[in-house]
């Protein structure tokens, strides 16, 4: 489904939902991150989604990984807490949803890199190679926090 982000926008639709949601900050042993490429945007972005009734939310960064990239993880932290009320996005359908999401860290345990119907493509990306893609400036904060690797979770 089409959506479009809205970040520091004063002309962005209010919000009508807040749906948990995950992401999930994954490295390899070269210190390569994985990323998608959003078949809903075109945007490259940490491979997450929404929580289903009936999952523990690490059960959520996992299958949410395996099923956007085909690479298997294991939670081993969370990075941080992204609540930001200026972050809004509006779904084709109606639905204006307030950014909630928990980066976890994850750790891969195997898997093949591999596309789903929500990445047009997914790779290991060189912390270098960040500048050359498009990516939203919510989303490239949570690389960065991932990088950092802060002693605490970020809250914001």
């Amino acid at each position: 489904m089409p959506r479009i982000e809205h970040f520091n926008n004063p002309n962005a639709p209010k919000p009508n939902s807040i749906v948990v949601a995950v992401t999930v900050f994954v490295q390899d042993d070269q210190g390569l991150v994985l990323l998608i490429q959003r078949t809903d945007n075109g945007l490259w972005a940490l491979p997450g989604g929404a929580q289903d009734f009936g999952e523990y939310i690490a059960e959520t960064a996992v299958r949410e990984t395996r099923e956007e990239t085909g690479i298997d993880v294991e939670v081993i932290g969370v990075v941080g807490i992204y609540t930001n009320p200026n972050h809004v996005v509006e779904y084709s359908d109606g639905e204006v949803r307030q950014q909630f999401s928990i980066l976890f860290r994850g750790r891969n345990v195997g898997g093949r890199l591999t596309t789903s119907d929500e990445s047009l493509a997914v790779r290991w990306v060189a912390r270098d190679d960040l500048e050359n893609l498009k990516i939203h400036p919510s989303m490239r904060l949570r690389i960065d926090h991932g990088l950092e690797r802060q002693e605490q979770p970020y809250i914001g």
